[in-house]
């Protein structure tokens, strides 16, 4: 008993001995934090990128060669705008020259052309043009920054329709390989009772037969719906990432449909906001400015020039004249204003104005169309988008019932009150069902985004 107390007591001091003897190491750890929780705390590198729809339009608008070609095309249209207006105003311009001419023993030398042997010219030139053409020509160049501006909004909801066909596209066929792994774990279920009332002597051997044959039906879907899922991320990763990467998660957002605004204000919009009948009235007006410009030809051009600094014969502000024997100041100025009327071309003139009035003829009629076709257009897409919405609710309602249907028509199988060809039915129903479901809340989003071509965003 006494040796027991002894090992005991031994024991004891012993582990507090080597507790105060670690004690000083974790304490010393203590003031700058515990090491471990901080890297607990690092971001994990391979941990796949999460994206909202809104990033996938982000970065498809920085990707995407069709919607930079656009923009392209704009800023081209906006800079010939400016250059149009530069046109316009009054130009200035610094010319130096020197002209030398073979001397004769004269001053002027050989050549009557030049003002002496040697002569130098340095000069600022102030350059102005009037005219109807420099006008029609920078009303058309508004007119064309305009048109490539509605056709760059054309290019980004283009853009956004592609973006949410494959946005939403990959998001159903997760749910459907979600779906596919859901009725695989039911057919082993299925299965599996099935053997085990056959063991009971409770079912004949051909309801196992249709279980394994279910069963092996719905491994080869799986795998469907899995090849179906990657193809799909792989077609948005080319929308989204300029160096292909496939580590990336979206959000499933379709539980939450966007609301619907009425047929009135939708109609408002599109007029107001449509692209493609900005496109037509900005040819249009395009159209017209070249009969402008046409016209122009039949009408005069006045040209001014004003020009200040040194035509002499040295290149200085002043020099000595040796033959007047008295100084000379060099600089001075001049100017000069040129009329152009024109009298005859053969007919080219009027055949400009008859080609002008052909295109704005035509431009006209291409308005027209488009109106009506914006009016039919608008009303197929809301027609569809109202449909989609208004199967929503029944499509969540049937989902519930082939469910809670799937669930009966199992448990009255186990019970001997079901055939096995119920059974089957109901499990591919619960499937098609939840399918469908998710085809028809994106189709509802794919549908709200091709409204929004003609309409913008509401």
């Amino acid at each position: 008993m006494l040796n027991q107390l002894r090992g005991r007591t031994f024991f004891l001091i012993a582990f507090l001995a080597a507790g105060f003897a670690l004690a000083p190491d974790s304490f010393a750890q203590s003031p700058a934090g515990p090491t471990s929780n901080a890297t607990i705390d690092e971001p994990n590198s391979n941990a796949p990128l999460t994206i909202t729809l809104q990033d996938a339009l982000a970065r498809a608008r920085k990707n995407s060669p069709e919607y930079r070609a656009a923009l392209t095309e704009y800023n081209l249209a906006k800079e010939d705008r400016v250059q149009g207006r530069a046109a316009l105003l009054p130009s200035v311009n610094y010319n130096t020259e020197f002209i030398y001419t073979e001397g004769n023993g004269t001053a002027t030398g050989r050549f009557i052309g030049a003002n002496g042997v040697h002569e130098y010219v340095g000069q600022g030139n102030v350059h102005q043009d009037f005219s109807l053409q420099g006008i029609a020509d920078y009303q058309r160049a508004r007119a064309a920054e305009a048109i490539a501006r509605a056709r760059s909004e054309i290019a980004v909801r283009g853009l956004v329709v592609t973006v949410v066909q494959s946005y939403y596209g990959f998001v159903v066929a997760e749910r459907k390989y979600s779906s596919a792994q859901r009725a695989a774990s039911e057919g082993q279920h299925f299965l599996d009772v099935s053997q085990k009332l056959e063991h009971g002597g409770e079912v004949a051997h051909s309801d196992v037969i249709k279980a394994q044959i279910l069963f092996q039906q719905q491994q080869r879907d799986l795998r469907e719906a899995e090849m179906d899922m990657n193809r799909s991320r792989l077609e948005l990763a080319v929308l989204l990432f300029p160096d292909f990467n496939e580590n990336f998660t979206v959000v499933d957002d379709l539980q939450t449909p966007e609301p619907l605004p009425g047929y009135t204000e939708i109609q408002a919009a599109a007029a107001r906001e449509n692209p493609e009948l900005r496109v037509a009235m900005g040819t249009l007006r395009a159209a017209g400015r070249e009969v402008s410009a046409a016209w122009s030809g039949f009408l005069p051009t006045l040209r001014l020039d004003y020009f200040y600094g040194i035509d002499a014969n040295h290149f200085a502000v002043n020099q000595f004249d040796p033959v007047s024997q008295m100084p000379v100041h060099n600089l001075g100025y001049g100017a000069t204003a040129t009329l152009q009327v024109p009298v005859w071309n053969w007919g080219a003139n009027r055949s400009k104005l008859k080609q002008a009035s052909l295109r704005q003829e035509q431009a006209r009629v291409e308005l027209s169309f488009a109106q009506r076709q914006l009016l039919a257009k608008l009303r197929t897409l809301y027609s569809e988008a109202q449909t989609a919405r208004a199967e929503l609710d029944s499509l969540s309602q049937s989902t519930e019932l082939a469910t809670e249907s799937l669930r009966l028509t199992t448990l009255r199988y186990q019970a001997g009150e079901a055939t096995v060809l119920e059974v089957v039915d109901a499990q591919n129903t619960s499937t098609l069902s939840r399918n469908a479901l998710s085809d028809g809340q994106s189709r509802y989003r794919v549908a709200l985004a091709n409204l929004q071509t003609l309409t913008g965003t509401f």
